[in-house]
């Protein structure tokens, strides 16, 4: 880098940066109500409660965003932003690592990149961790349409970043601003690590990229030639390729591009556990796949909101994980559904591409031929393809995905109480029959595997679409074999019952709106929160 571009402060494209976090104090953020949990916190697992004190802002949102003009359909607008899009080499990077991030302006322009650390921070929501005033940036080109419809970038690092040992694992946003046109999106990475922690965050970034159509009608449900919406195999997606909006018309978050599923489904939950000071570590679905190891260094593996696409692996390493003894809880709905392979992108980089195969639905044994077609066909309403069955996503989870009402799972309603004398609903003062009004939606689990050891539904009724009945769901509870237990609250919204961080919006579907944080879901969390770390 010349003195002059020293002195500008402009990073050239290809540089390798190092960055430094940012220090200082503030007022301290909310703390965990359970005061035998904080004291039983060692050196490291005060983390989060030290990161917190930190100075927050609220400077991470975006105020100026700009897509393409038209729809791709009659519900979805186009969710590209040409001004300005990125993308990361990594899904989840470790200090050390080296993250290579791609971006684009169109008309050409120089940058701002300020990278923030989303948590409490007082309310704010993000810390600021690095600013890059002004990067040299271009127009990269549009990827062909390669093998099996895949659109994978091959666009030329912007910038590398090595990742500082000081950086506290978070889920990461790149808040980019054109100079040019003041146009602002996101790029989005987990700094991940290896201690042991209470809980350990799991992003669901797999179920981001299959409903990412960038750059215009490119997701797992985009329907090709000899491929239906939601046939297997379906055309294959790529992580090298920014984020657009998505293919289901729930995301309202129009401020949001960039940054995947995380904002309207995720991040309610991360910014309410670091609030209360909760010890928690954050991965990537990539890492449940590759690493079934870290699994085993948490008390609580935690899903969140739309963690639909799973790998046969990471069902694999989250049953050996519950069976050493990790509590799961799964606080979103259809969750563990579709199975997808992990493969390399074009140029052999590993756990970059992902097609829908089969599900996590279990194909019963000695049906007649007749009732196997009907179920074939009323699995995907298409009869072109039969489904690689299995294993069944209950087994794991306690319920899934309910294909037999007329929503085939799809639907909102109220939450309500089903065992008021349990331990899960202590503190929250319900009754049975008692309900949390539209904490259920947008989609949601189905009947239980009652035969699962411990087996108790907390909550249950049912799911509605436009006032009409459109199945029955079940939230329950299991014990796993080593005084753990597996939670399924059995639906998306659990997070947005929990907290409305600094640009959330509640999200609306089928007829219902979810109505913001309620003390009853804050205190189930305590309570199960408080039964998987112990006393």
């Amino acid at each position: 880098m010349s003195s002059k571009e020293e002195k500008k402060g402009t990073v050239g494209r290809r540089t390798v940066i190092k960055g430094a976090a940012a220090t200082g104090l503030a007022a301290a953020a909310g703390t965990h109500r359970f005061a035998s949990s904080a004291e039983r916190h060692t050196a490291g697992r005060d983390m989060i409660q030290r990161e917190n004190i930190k100075p927050g802002t609220r400077d991470w949102l975006l105020t100026k965003t700009r897509t393409l003009p038209g729809k791709i359909n009659k519900i979805l607008n186009n969710g590209r932003c040409r001004e300005i899009e990125g993308y990361c080499s990594a899904n989840s990077v470790r200090a050390g690592d080296t993250l290579k991030v791609m971006v684009s302006t169109n008309p050409e322009s120089t940058f701002k990149l300020e990278i923030f650390r989303t948590g409490y921070y007082g309310g704010t929501g993000a810390r600021l961790i690095k600013t890059y005033p002004e990067i040299q940036s271009a127009t990269q080109p549009d990827p062909s349409i390669g093998e099996n419809y895949v659109r994978e970038c091959k666009w030329e690092p912007t910038l590398e970043l090595e990742i500082p040992e000081n950086w506290p694992s978070g889920v990461y946003l790149g808040k980019m601003t054109a100079a040019r046109s003041g146009i602002q999106s996101y790029v989005v990475f987990i700094v991940r690590d290896d201690r042991p922690c209470d809980f350990l965050f799991q992003c669901s970034d797999l179920t981001w990229s299959a409903y990412n159509r960038w750059p215009m009608d490119y997701s797992i449900y985009t329907e090709h030639e000899n491929w239906t919406s939601i046939g297997v195999p379906s055309g294959t997606v790529s992580f090298d390729r920014p984020y657009g909006l998505f293919t289901h018309p729930v995301n309202k978050l129009k401020k949001s591009g960039g940054s995947g599923e995380y904002l309207p489904w995720e991040f309610p939950l991360a910014y309410w556990m670091e609030k209360h000071g909760y010890d928690v570590s954050y991965i990537s679905n990539v890492d449940t796949h590759t690493d079934p190891e870290g699994l085993l260094r948490t008390k609580g593996f935690i899903s969140v909101g739309h963690d639909e696409y799973w790998s046969l692996e990471m069902y694999d390493n989250a049953i050996k994980a519950r069976d050493a003894g990790v509590s799961l809880a799964f606080f979103g709905g259809n969750s563990v559904l579709c199975v997808v392979p992990l493969m390399p992108s074009n140029d052999g980089k590993p756990n970059r591409n992902i097609r829908r195969e089969g599900w996590f639905l279990p194909m019963p044994e000695n049906l007649p031929e007749a009732a196997r077609q009907r179920l074939i066909r009323k699995s995907l309403n298409d009869k072109s393809f039969e489904p690689n069955m299995g294993p069944d996503g209950a087994l794991l989870m306690g319920g899934r995905l309910d294909r037999e009402g007329s929503g085939r799972g799809i639907g909102a309603g109220d939450w309500t109480c089903a065992k008021p004398d349990h331990w899960l609903f202590t503190g929250t003062g319900m009754k049975k029959g008692d309900s949390i009004e539209g904490l259920l939606g947008w989609e949601w689990h189905g009947a239980p595997k009652m035969e699962l050891p411990g087996m108790v539904v907390v909550a249950e009724g049912d799911a509605l679409a436009q006032g009409k009945k459109v199945g029955h769901y079940t939230a329950t509870l299991y014990d796993g074999p080593r005084d753990n237990i597996v939670f399924n609250a059995a639906t998306i919204w659990w997070a947005n019952g929990l907290s409305s961080p600094p640009g959330h919006v509640n999200p609306s579907r089928h007829g219902v709106t979810q109505q913001g944080p309620d003390e009853r879901v804050e205190q189930i969390t305590h309570n199960l929160f408080q039964k998987i770390v112990g006393s």
